[in-house]
């Protein structure tokens, strides 16, 4: 009998000791996922919902598919690719044009960042960003290519990470119907990571419109949590955001966001 519980506590220890370090394990991979240029393969959906285009209250919905993917170069350094390739459905965006449904134009970013952080703990990867029309409908791209410099820079203390991303896209060519691209794209972020690995982030996605001398501010806050479903990691998100500042026609008001984001450890 003594023998018995004996193999039962065992047992039991190795359950909770087996959990205790998936937990460990995802709330790594979760702080991992807070760093936009961590070597690890990421293939995040991003559903957003915005409402208050123009004059009749048109409505946008956006999921981006960003698959993020590391490569090493040499014991030293990493390049990561970033890519955002919207998938869109809008109606009367522009007063009564109708609704539209297809891809938007890719953003591809390639970071070049050391393996290791810098002595102070920083983390940092430059390279450049190219902006492809890949847009099936012409209310949903510029039908221009453009080409611009990214850079990101963050650092993780404890449960923090915090820092900035940014780039810059010129249009160079595309259809001469349409107008010119100049663009700067500013993300500051702040987020904070629990042991159990809930995620919590706040943060911009500004954009100014150099050519029509206009901003676009929605601040962003969300919440995710990393979980395990049959060894695949997975971070399921939600969350809301307030447009301080956008263009005369729209948006307004509060947008959702949804995020669900398969992760890759290697």
């Amino acid at each position: 009998m003594r023998y018995a519980r004996l193999k039962y506590a065992t047992a039991l220890f190795a359950i909770f000791a087996t959990t205790a370090q998936a937990q460990d394990s995802n709330a790594d991979l979760a702080k991992k996922l807070s760093n936009p240029i961590a070597s690890l393969i990421s293939v995040p959906f991003q559903f957003n919902y915005d409402h208050g285009y123009g004059p009749d209250d048109g409505n946008k919905t956006t999921v981006n598919i960003q698959p993020v993917i590391p490569f090493s170069l040499n014991a030293d350094w990493n390049v990561i690719s970033r890519t955002i390739l919207p998938v869109t459905s809008q109606n009367d965006i522009a007063g009564p044009s109708g609704s539209q449904f297809g891809l938007g134009d890719t953003l591809q970013s390639l970071f070049f960042s050391p393996a290791k952080p810098t002595e102070s703990g920083i983390i940092w990867g430059v390279g450049p960003a190219f902006l492809i029309p890949t847009a099936t409908d012409d209310l949903l791209g510029g039908e221009k290519w453009g080409i611009g410099p990214t850079v990101v820079i963050l650092k993780q203390e404890g449960e923090w990470t915090y820092g900035a991303l940014a780039n810059h896209i010129w249009s160079f060519a595309g259809s001469d119907e349409r107008n010119d691209i100049s663009s700067t794209f500013l993300q500051p972020f702040l987020s904070y990571t629990t042991p159990d690995a809930w995620t919590f982030t706040l943060n911009t996605e500004s954009t100014y419109d150099w050519k029509a001398d206009e901003w676009s501010v929605p601040i962003n806050f969300n919440i995710s949590k990393l979980i395990t479903i049959d060894k695949q990691p997975i971070s399921l998100g939600a969350g809301v955001r307030y447009w301080a500042a956008a263009p005369d026609n729209g948006p307004e008001g509060l947008g959702v966001r949804l995020t669900m984001t398969f992760l890759f450890p290697k």
